[in-house]
């Protein structure tokens, strides 16, 4: 397969924080997206993903799922809408002219699911959605929605994979996320941390149309070179983007730093244990 990028416009709407986007997916993809490999690897792994597999990513990012599903054989379409920034590194990885893995079956598309559905494509054998759920409230309805949206592009039966925050006691980042961010406004419906909910990604699954088929946890540990690539990382994540709105950068670099340096060890590391849960559902 000739791999290629298809590009959609999609109009930007609210007021954009005030970063560097390029210079923040370039820290995503350098320092944190490895931070969830292990969960990568499990889901595939589980599912015995290989040449077979057509794999459509939702929310692909950087790439870096997409690379390591290629690299067990399978034909993998990534699709984002959100950071056109961080998909220009997706291409990079996975497109002609990006080094050793430029012959991967590969197809990039900016925009919504739909448009990740070709006249002539075959249908999906697994879609995988591995942007967590369970830190910012209105992150499930969001997800649900595009899970909603990909299903059809599956055949019947395929499995549909989403992610979500373990346990906050067994994940350090919630502290941080928690002492940085504050807690979410239920009343308001938006805005603030919250904890990950019991069965938060099964209720997902089932508004979206899926049937929940089985799940389980692995460990995913933040562990950082020094203190300043744990908040160049962290901030890359996107989570304190509503922080970032005003002029008040400085102050939340600082809020993350401080609530960072209780997980700094000895040799000047931070580490921070985390649990993440993936559910795998079905396409019915």
């Amino acid at each position: 397969m000739t791999p290629t990028l298809v590009r959609q416009h999609q109009p930007h709407t609210g007021a954009r924080p005030r970063v560097d986007l390029r210079a923040r997916a370039r820290d995503w993809s350098e320092i944190q997206e490895r931070m969830l490999v292990p969960l990568y690897e499990a889901v595939y792994e589980r599912l015995d993903v290989g040449p077979p597999t057509r794999l459509l990513g939702l929310g692909c990012g950087s790439g870096l799922a997409l690379l390591l599903a290629a690299s067990r054989g399978a034909a993998v379409t990534g699709v984002d809408g959100s950071s056109p920034e961080r998909l220009d590194l997706a291409r990079q990885r996975l497109l002609p002219g990006s080094g050793p893995h430029a012959r991967v079956a590969a197809r990039l598309v900016e925009g919504a699911p739909r448009d990740a559905a070709g006249p002539e494509s075959a249908p999906y054998t697994l879609v995988t959605a591995f942007e967590p759920v369970g830190s910012l409230d209105g992150d499930a309805e969001g997800l649900g929605e595009l899970l909603a949206a990909a299903a059809p592009l599956a055949e019947r039966g395929a499995p549909v994979v989403l992610t979500g925050w373990g346990p906050p006691e067994r994940c350090a980042t919630a502290g941080v996320l928690r002492a940085v961010l504050g807690p979410a406004e239920p009343a308001r419906g938006s805005g603030g941390w919250r904890p990950a909910l019991r069965d938060e990604l099964e209720e997902v699954a089932q508004r979206a149309g899926l049937r929940p088929d089985g799940s389980g946890r692995v460990a995913c540990p933040f562990g950082y070179a020094d203190l300043d690539s744990a908040v160049r990382g962290m901030l890359s994540t996107g989570l304190f983007d509503g922080a970032l709105t005003g002029d008040d950068r400085e102050q939340v670099d600082k809020e993350l730093a401080e609530n960072l340096h209780a997980h700094r060890r000895v040799d000047g590391t931070v580490w921070m244990p985390n649990v993440f849960r993936y559910l795998i559902a079905r396409v019915p």
